[in-house]
């Protein structure tokens, strides 16, 4: 079988290496904005649960980002970039492939399989003549179908040592990854590093606590250090005379590893920060209001370095936004997003191995959410003693402050019971969220007559995309998603807790 999987990867590879033969002629006459002579140089920075808003540039009083600011100021920012899934496997994926992560088969999943029939851009990349290469987090966790397959291209200890590898007149693609800002993190040491936590702007889903407020600075901190992983990468391609023709792009996986936050279809899960900025080939101080997905960025790589974009990518080049040309026929705004979510972690009660599979559609005025399995724990069971696996506790949330404050505080009040409940609670099938009233997403008005037409509008058009996309969930075979096998574990109640076996279900 393995070396089926490997002839499977070298046809693939021959296959890849035509079309790169067809389009290499092109690659010098890439055109964006101001036409550089040479092929663009990519660093792809990418942090492991950084949401949006946390960032310098959109106005967050208390995280420090100068990095990613200057990205912003001398480049392009995004205020509607989305993932495909609020999870680090399948958001990874997807943004390798280009395709959705309904279309990825296991790779849909957290702690999964990464199947051989699909290529990645570093890979195409590799082929066209660019040196590749990554360090950090790339996809993942789980492991390649063919062990020891490099989808984000071969592993350095860093960039640096990439660099002085590299040869100074190849072009590079290069995937700087990192483990922040993850859980855990070290207690008090926002804090500690003078963040003032009553200036943080909790999330509306949070209670105001200052643990809470505590958890948060511990999770600013983490992403300060990334954004200094990315500002020391920029001092060596200046360093080099090469920062102005690198195409520095930065952004993160998904949503805060915070309760409602990753793992969550709402904002928080899957809105995420995203700057690019390249003085040579697009005019930067500009702003974005367009929905773009991180789906879209491996076409937009692989479109600069004059290589066809494989015909089952179902990102769009992002070239015309780079541009800064009109939107047309050919590259017209978008007027919605989609996102959705399969198995994060084997969290409900046994013997179901399933995911909370849910989809979603966000327009400028609405998101609406379907809930395939809405009879299912959407953080996983609270019941621990009857987890699928044992000890697996509101799995789908990692462990922390202010899970464990929404937890233990939840029958204090009625309060405390609706957080804990817009974190944890059972959801019904269909969840509609009026954004101009109500931009936090915490009041469902699916079942208010006053939006029943718009209820079935984006229903409609949200099952139609699935359908034309082949999500499994709409034109059949979802149920497979859960059969798939799960690599890993799940976070257990923390012993500082002393919870005893509930007794009742926690709504």
């Amino acid at each position: 079988m393995r070396l089926f999987a490997a002839a499977k990867l070298l046809t693939a590879t021959l296959l890849l290496c035509l079309t790169v033969d067809v389009s290499a002629a092109t690659a010098n006459r890439v055109s964006v904005g101001t036409a550089p002579s040479k092929r663009p140089n990519i660093l792809f920075a990418i942090a492991d649960d950084w949401g949006w808003p946390h960032a310098g540039a959109y106005g967050d009083p208390v995280v420090k980002t100068p990095a990613f600011d200057r990205l912003a100021r001398e480049g392009l920012l995004f205020r509607h970039a989305y993932v495909s899934s609020p999870s680090c496997t399948p958001s990874r994926g997807a943004i390798l492939t280009g395709q959705w992560h309904w279309r990825l088969g296991p790779a849909a999943n957290l702690w999964s399989v990464f199947p051989d029939r699909l290529m990645t851009y570093p890979e195409q990349l590799a082929q066209a003549g660019y040196a590749v290469g990554c360090t950090g987090k790339a996809w993942g966790p789980g492991r390649t179908e063919t062990r020891g397959r490099a989808v984000a291209g071969p592993r350095f200890k860093d960039f640096q040592a990439f660099l002085e590898k590299r040869s100074a007149d190849q072009p590079f693609c290069f995937w700087l990854g990192t483990g922040d800002p993850h859980r855990p993190y070290r207690l008090g040491s926002g804090k500690a590093s003078g963040m003032e936590l009553e200036k943080i702007k909790l999330p509306a889903c949070f209670p105001d606590h200052p643990e809470v407020r505590g958890d948060v600075a511990d999770y600013y901190f983490e992403v300060q250090r990334f954004d200094r992983l990315v500002a020391a990468a920029l001092k060596m391609l200046e360093e080099r005379g090469e920062l102005d023709n690198t195409l520095v792009l930065m952004t993160g996986d998904h949503g805060m590893p915070f309760p409602r936050c990753k793992s969550n279809l709402y904002d928080s899960g899957t809105r995420v920060p995203l700057a690019v900025r390249w003085p040579k080939g697009i005019p930067g101080g500009r702003v974005s209001d367009d929905f773009v997905s991180l789906t879209d960025l491996a076409p937009t790589y692989l479109e600069l370095a004059g290589i066809a974009v494989p015909g089952d990518v179902t990102g769009r080049s992002l070239v015309p936004l780079l541009a800064g040309r009109e939107p047309d026929a050919a590259a017209p705004r978008r007027a919605s997003i989609l996102f959705g979510k399969e198995r994060h972690v084997v969290a409900q009660e046994a013997p179901d191995q399933g995911g909370y599979p849910c989809r979603a559609i966000r327009t400028y005025d609405f998101l609406l959410i379907r809930n395939f399995e809405p009879d299912r724990w959407p953080a996983g069971t609270p019941l621990y003693a009857r987890a699928t696996i044992p000890g697996a506790w509101l799995a789908d949330c990692d462990n922390g402050p202010t899970k464990s404050i929404l937890f233990t505080h939840r029958e204090t009040d009625a309060l405390h019971q609706r957080l804990y409940d817009l974190s944890f609670a059972k959801r019904p099938e269909i969840e509609l969220y009026d954004l101009r009233k109500d931009p936090h997403q915490l009041v469902n008005v699916a079942t208010d007559e006053r939006y029943a037409q718009t209820k079935a509008r984006l229903t409609a058009q949200l099952t139609a995309e699935l359908r034309r996309t082949g999500d499994p969930r709409v034109v059949g075979g979802g149920e497979k998603f859960d059969r798939y096998p799960y690599l890993g574990g799940a976070p257990k109640v923390p012993p500082s807790l002393k919870l005893k076996t509930p007794d009742k279900r926690t709504r």
